[in-house]
Formats: structure tokens, C-alpha cells, sequence
């Protein structure tokens, strides 16, 4: 198997965009630009952390460059990257945004390249295709391929054939392996278990009483034996959330109603775009003491529709806000999630209903790819002016139920 990571991916993102930046310390900030959500590796040798607030940061390194969060961009990204790797091999395990497992069974006769050469190769095109770099790592499970990805950062390959497994892991420590973290490693520490050799040659007996049916799982995986193969199928997620703070403090109802029809576009739209439904809404609302209160509105029939969802919205804001109270924040929530492909038509004809609704979004949705994030959205939200400087124009989409 072959892991492929982006190298500090949202920055190397925001460097390929803007190449003036390169050899600057950058740091992308969050939706609301409080904290630090992904650096540069210039900027983490300055002492920069994720989850850093912004204040802090500046302090730090005042020299560093800080940029708003761009999350269709990066997606856009994200998917030039996989595209490249679907062109050498059709089974892809998407494990995050900027991360992925390959398949290798049979690759190597396919293109008449060693995996060294083709992990070089596949970095060498998405750097030429897309600006950034990533890290290749090549081994006989994900686990060791993950750590071997990890070890060779940035913009490096790294092959761990069977034979050469525990040399790999004689230099890696414990709490490098990914699942074992700071807690499990000081336990692993009193046991005298300090590197990852040591973690892989364990008593079966010890490691079942020490991490349990995991601890055995991973240490079977090091030892080069697949516990965790591919899911080439990505999994069916148990929510889809949009929530976020509004970045004031107000008692307007209007506004909170824009947020929230703000968010609602956002849910619909992924729901959308990935063929899901949803049963059930969760409407919260954060309160000026940062106290949240919530409220399940649930559905009809499962639908991606719109209109649906945004009634269901309204009528749950209705009985949720109290005029005199002041919100900082809200958030709506899809729960009971289902495939669209598996869904079965009601007595009553609701779904059926909903297919123009679906396929309004689908128009919205191509619009927003090519133009940009909002350029066609809610009217209700309005009233929350875009954070992009960039954004050229911005078009309400007037329907009778904003």
C-alpha cells in the first residue's frame, strides 16, 4: 500500500496561489480568524501551533503572513490532487482532504517502474500539476505506509519492503505510532517500551492487557500482516454539520435567521453533492454566556430539498429564540443520514416532489464551483456580508421560502 500526504496542505495551498509568499512563514487562520488552524513549516519552526490564537501568533512572528481560510479552494485542491492519483491506480482510499491510500497490488508490472520510481513519479506530477509537495510512503500495511510517509517529510519517499520492517521501526519511537499518543506512551514507558521495534515484538498477553483488541490490531499491522484494508467505499457519515460563530453578539432576529439560512445552504449543498438525505435537522443556538440550546426537528421523508430543510429551520427557530436574549453563534445539524441511491419512495409522493428541489441545487452548486463560493446563495442571508476580498459579485437567490 502507498500512503500520498500533502505537505502542510491549506499552506502549501495558499503558496501555490500566491507563489510571492514562498520561503515566508504563512499561517491560515480560522472562519472567524481566532486561531491558527494550519501553518507552514517555516511558521512551526517559529514556534506556531495549530489551535494558536491569533494574537499569539502575531506576537510570536510578526514576519508571518496570515491568511483567511479558503475551504473551496482547497477542496478544488484536494480533488486535482486525488485525480492524479486516480490515473495510476483506480483503487483509492480518500482518507482526508489532503491525504489518501493506494492500492500498489500489481502497479509496478502495470507501469514497469520500481516504487521508488513511482512514488517519485507521483510526486514529481501533482508538484507539477498543482504547486505543492507531498510526502510517499510504501510498505506492506497502511499503518507502516503512514509512518513511513510521516518520516520522509517534506516532499520525500520513503519504501519499507517486508524484509527491512524492523530496521524501519527500530528508529521510531512509541508514541509515533499513529493510535498511541502521549497517555498510551508513558504507560508503554513503564513497561520499558520506547520504540516502535519494541511495541511490534510485545507479548500478545501484554499488549491485550495494555491497549486491548487495538493494541494487538497495530501491533499485528506493524508486523507487516493487513488488519485494516482499503475502504475504497466511503463510509456513510452519522451527521453533516454547518455551525459556526456569528462574530457579534445581537438579539436581532433577522440576523440569526440569516446565519442560520446561511448555514442551511451550505448543509443542503453538500448533502446534495454527495447524493445524501437526511431525516432529522438539529437547530442550536449559541447564547452571549456560550450556554447552547437545541432543538431535533424531524423530517417528513428523507430529503436534500431546500425548501424542506429551511421550514423545518424556521418553525425550530420559532420556538427556540426569546426576544431579549442575546446569541453569538448557531448551527444546524442533518442526523439520520441516508444514501439517495437507496432511498424508498413514499406513499405520499413527497420525495418525488423534492427531485426539482434537487436539481435547483445541483444548478446552484455547478454556478458556485465555477464563479465562486456565494455567488449564488440564500436571500434571507444577505444581510451577512462575504469575508472573501476576492469575491467579485455576489447574486441572492430570491425564492419565496428565504
Amino acid at each position: 500500500m502507498a500512503h500520498v500526504d500533502c505537505d502542510a496542505f491549506y499552506a502549501s495551498c495558499e503558496t501555490a496561489r500566491h507563489p510571492e509568499l514562498k520561503g515566508r512563514p504563512v499561517c491560515v487562520l480560522s472562519s472567524q480568524s481566532a486561531i491558527v488552524v494550519a501553518k507552514s513549516y517555516d511558521a512551526k519552526a517559529l514556534g506556531i501551533t495549530t489551535g494558536m490564537p491569533v494574537w499569539e501568533a502575531r506576537k510570536l512572528a510578526p514576519q508571518a503572513v496570515f491568511l483567511a481560510s479558503d475551504f473551496r479552494y482547497y477542496g478544488q485542491m484536494s480533488d486535482k490532487v486525488f485525480a492524479i492519483l486516480h490515473s495510476c491506480t483506480p483503487d483509492i482510499e480518500i482518507y482526508s482532504i489532503d491525504e489518501g491510500f493506494m492500492d500498489m497490488n500489481g502497479i509496478r508490472s502495470l507501469w514497469r517502474k520500481s516504487f521508488v520510481q513511482l512514488a517519485d513519479d507521483i510526486r514529481q506530477r501533482i508538484w507539477q500539476q498543482t504547486g505543492i509537495t507531498v510526502s510517499v510512503g510504501i510498505a506492506n500495511t497502511r499503518t507502516l505506509a503512514k509512518m513511513a510517509s510521516e518520516s520522509c517529510k517534506p516532499n520525500g519517499s520513503r519504501i519499507v519492503p517486508g524484509k527491512r520492517i524492523d530496521a524501519f521501526l527500530a528508529d521510531i519511537a512509541v508514541t509515533d505510532i499513529p493510535g498511541v499518543g502521549r497517555n498510551r506512551g508513558a504507560l508503554l514507558h513503564k513497561f520499558n517500551i520506547h520504540t516502535a521495534l519494541q511495541f511490534a515484538r510485545l507479548d500478545d498477553a501484554l499488549m491485550n492487557r495494555l491497549m486491548g483488541r487495538s493494541g494487538l490490531q497495530l501491533k499485528y499491522e506493524l508486523s507487516g500482516r493487513v488488519v485494516w484494508p482499503l475502504a475504497l467505499k466511503p463510509e456513510l457519515p452519522k451527521s453533516v454539520a454547518r455551525t459556526a460563530s456569528m462574530g457579534q453578539v445581537t438579539q436581532d432576529r433577522q440576523i440569526v435567521m440569516a446565519y442560520l439560512s446561511y448555514h442551511v445552504m451550505r448543509l443542503v449543498s453538500e448533502l446534495v453533492a454527495k447524493h445524501l438525505l437526511t431525516k432529522s435537522i438539529f437547530l442550536f443556538l449559541t447564547l452571549a454566556s456560550f450556554e447552547r440550546c437545541g432543538l431535533q426537528m424531524p423530517l417528513e421523508v428523507p430529503t436534500n430539498s431546500l425548501k424542506r430543510v429551511m421550514d423545518a429551520v424556521k418553525q425550530g427557530l420559532v420556538r427556540l429564540y426569546r426576544d431579549g436574549v442575546k446569541y453569538r453563534g448557531c448551527g444546524v445539524v442533518a442526523k439520520r443520514i441516508s444514501r439517495e441511491q437507496s432511498a424508498t419512495t413514499d406513499l405520499f409522493g413527497l420525495m418525488q416532489q423534492d427531485t426539482r428541489q434537487t436539481a435547483l441545487m445541483q444548478s446552484v452548486n455547478a454556478i458556485n464551483r465555477k464563479y465562486g463560493n456565494r455567488t449564488l446563495s440564500s436571500a434571507a442571508a444577505c444581510r451577512i456580508k462575504p469575508k472573501s476580498a476576492g469575491l467579485r459579485f455576489h447574486y441572492p437567490l430570491i425564492t419565496a421560502y428565504c
